[in-house]
């Protein structure tokens, strides 16, 4: 932004300072030089008045001789010819006129101006005065050095002042720019900044116009609620782990005493609320994890994502063997921009999820390729998939194709992938089973590229994810 308001302020000064300043160069410089050629027209007119005395009363003709030697010293050159076109009066140097042209000036009877190279010549004929004709013609040649240094420096004036108002202009808008760009800068800066979870941050609201300080102020009013309604959900968060997770855990091991003293049939059901009790503490801590995800104090950070899935991959293989289940990986080297610990707990709920529908001999494989300004993420499983209604209520909470599931796993891969700024879909794959692609931002270092999707080899989700 500074630099269109430099550019704009810099176009509007060249506008005016060219609307105003050419244009009186060009009327100077047009006048100065009419000026000079009425004063020329006048000179040769004052030489043929003189020299009309010398022409038709044949007078010795002295005060001609003054002129003329004035009109030399001036550096002006005059030639004084008679009817018969004979010079009898004028300076060393003749005017520069040739043979042809001053052949036509004695012949002619009407004044006339011309130029030639760097003079003016101004033709005037010497008439009776009594108007019975013409005795003879003068020529004076002036030249126009003077007039063109004069346009010269009045042009390099123009330029020097047109120069001078551009710098001024450039000043002043750099200045503006700057006390205009700067607070917004900031604004943005604390923006950013909110929106990777540093809650306590605040914009200065005393600088720049008017409008961006209450703007800034109201900002950080936003982010004041905002923090104080975070920092309460994050007491109300840790005050339900507490409470919900000492009773269930002291629940547990009653149960556990009251078994072992247990008859057959008695310890059967303590065997069953205790499964129960697990159920609801996997309840509990995917409760609290979702809560965590949609938690806003998360600081975003730059990871290799390539790295992460192999490392989480690594985890999760022995699972996948003692299941007979094939765990593929195809990464390419990336980095995403998200919430730290965020990407391990997508990519574990995603690999528990397909272990728990697949069944021995399945696949699950993973992608991961730089998508422009995004990376995408794709697990795919050839397991039995889900229908569209299912598909439709995926990400909600306790939504469950799995009967011994809790119904969270979705949500919470849905709700880290929206914190850190992604998006989370899921589609069939090709010839049955689930596609779960995620999209989150490139880190800021790197730059978006266009990749082909040939890179996925010839497994089904390797059409997903160049269309995805």
């Amino acid at each position: 932004m500074a630099r269109r308001i430099v550019l704009a302020v810099l176009a509007l000064v060249a506008v005016l300072l060219g609307v105003v300043a050419v244009p009186l160069g060009l009327i100077t410089t047009s006048q100065d030089r009419r000026d000079f050629r009425d004063e020329t027209v006048t000179s040769a007119r004052n030489v043929a008045n003189v020299s009309e005395e010398l022409l038709d009363d044949r007078f010795t003709g002295p005060a001609l001789n003054r002129l003329v030697a004035k009109l030399s010293r001036a550096g002006d050159r005059v030639s004084v010819y008679n009817a018969a076109g004979n010079q009898v009066a004028g300076t060393a140097a003749k005017p520069p006129l040739s043979s042809a042209q001053l052949a036509g000036a004695l012949a002619g009877g009407r004044e006339a101006t011309y130029s030639a190279d760097d003079w003016l010549i101004v033709i005037t004929p010497v008439l009776h005065d009594v108007g019975t004709g013409k005795v003879g013609t003068v020529v004076l040649a002036r030249p126009t050095a003077d007039v063109d240094r004069e346009a010269g420096v009045l042009w390099a004036v123009i330029a020097v002042v047109v120069t001078a108002g551009l710098l001024a202009a450039a000043l002043i808008a750099v200045a503006l720019a700057r006390w205009v760009s700067r607070p917004l800068s900031e604004l943005e800066a604390a923006a950013q900044a909110l929106g990777d979870g540093q809650l306590s941050t605040r914009s200065p609201a005393g600088r720049g116009p008017s409008e961006i300080r209450r703007l800034a102020a109201n900002f950080n009013l936003m982010a004041a609620r905002l923090e104080a309604l975070v920092r309460g959900h994050q007491a109300t968060m840790a005050d339900v782990s507490h409470q919900l997770r000492t009773p269930l855990a002291a629940l547990r091991l009653r149960l556990d005493l009251l078994a072992q003293d247990s008859d057959e049939a008695a310890a059967a059901e303590l065997a069953g609320a205790q499964e129960e009790i697990a159920r609801l503490s996997r309840l509990v801590n995917g409760l609290l994890a979702i809560a965590r995800a949609e938690n806003t104090d998360t600081p975003q950070v730059d990871l290799r994502v390539d790295q992460v899935i192999q490392t989480r991959v690594a985890a999760w293989r022995p699972a996948a063997d003692e299941r007979s289940v094939g765990l593929a990986v195809h990464v390419e080297p990336a980095s995403a921009r998200m919430g730290e610990g965020h990407l391990e707990q997508i990519l574990d709920n995603l690999i528990a999820n397909a272990l728990d529908v697949l069944p021995g001999g399945g696949t699950i494989e993973i992608f991961a390729v730089p998508a422009d300004s995004m990376i995408r993420i794709v697990v795919a499983d050839d397991g039995p998939g889900m229908t569209e209604q299912q598909q439709r209520v995926a990400f909600r909470r306790f939504a469950t194709s799995n009967g011994g599931g809790t119904g969270l796993g979705l949500a919470i891969v849905d709700r880290l992938t929206a914190a850190s700024g992604g998006t989370a879909a899921l589609s069939d794959t090709p010839g049955g089973g689930l596609t779960v692609t995620i999209e989150l931002p490139r880190a800021r270092t790197e730059r978006p590229v266009r990749r082909a999707a040939h890179l996925y080899g010839s497994h089904a989700a390797g059409d997903q994810l160049g269309t995805r």
